[in-house]
């Protein structure tokens, strides 16, 4: 009697091919901040050097104390932004836990400030509450991530982005919302945009444009969280996407870098 044939295991294949898309699309939006962390980067280190030259060439106690303090500061910028990149770049695979979305909404934020600067774009937050959600953390830091780059690059001269954070009691849902002020989608586009491969950006001088994944991939690990995602946008004035996932209890800090937040936040970042 034959053995009997082995069947390939095309569910476990398909999620392997998942997890291999996200993490593609992870690099390639870390790749597209390249630039800016480097320029922020090349600020920090030379904030450090010019003030240790200062503190080593006097000798008052206050002035080597105010370039201490200042060397401190810009250590710890750093150390932000590495932290933050390195759990970015290493959370991985299915499991799922208790997180507050606020503390991983800032995590997000913190690696893209500079790039935000740079294209002259100001930063609004919306904090309300200590929402939380049973969430992938990587996978929905990186849907944020593509919303808010996405978001830049609608605003070619600058604009506005605001990023809100809030629970709706009534329906059990944590709202993320990611508004931008840019060139918004036309009507006959926005019915399309969740559609694998299509992409509204056109190619840049190097010819490279967007791959049509983005968005595709942001409503499928949204609704596999039994989540939903809904855009709103008006051609000339920007475009609204609100993220709906499941409250659940509060769960205690993390340790992390990134610090936490009061009830409500608002904060902005000058061009």
């Amino acid at each position: 009697m034959s053995a009997p044939i082995e069947r390939p295991d095309f569910e476990a294949q398909i999620r392997e091919l998942k997890q291999q898309l996200i993490q593609a699309q992870k690099l390639s939006t870390v790749g597209s901040l390249a630039s800016s962390m480097t320029h922020e980067f090349n600020n920090i280190l030379t904030t450090i050097i010019n003030y240790a030259k200062l503190g080593l060439r006097h000798k008052d106690d206050a002035t080597r104390e105010k370039a201490l303090d200042k060397i401190l500061n810009a250590g710890q910028r750093a150390s932000k932004i590495t932290t933050g990149l390195l759990a970015y770049a290493r959370r991985g695979g299915d499991r799922r836990e208790p997180i507050g979305l606020i503390e991983l909404v800032q995590e997000v934020l913190v690696l893209v400030e500079k790039d935000l600067q740079m294209h002259r774009v100001r930063l609004q937050t919306q904090f309300e509450g200590q929402p939380a959600a049973l969430v992938n953390a990587c996978q929905i830091q990186q849907v944020l991530l593509n919303l808010i780059v996405n978001a830049r690059q609608a605003m070619e001269g600058g604009g506005q982005l605001t990023i809100g954070v809030r629970a709706n009691t009534e329906t059990g849902m944590a709202e993320l919302v990611v508004r931008d002020t840019g060139c918004g989608i036309p009507g006959d586009q926005l019915r399309k945009i969740f559609d694998s491969f299509f992409t509204t950006k056109t190619a840049d001088a190097g010819g490279q444009g967007g791959t049509g994944l983005g968005l595709a991939l942001a409503r499928e690990v949204i609704e596999a969280h039994q989540g939903r995602i809904r855009v709103d946008s008006v051609v000339g004035k920007g475009t609204t996407f609100t993220l709906k996932l499941p409250l659940v209890a509060v769960p205690p800090p993390r340790n992390s870098a990134v610090i936490r937040p009061q009830a409500v936040a608002v904060r902005s970042i000058a061009n």
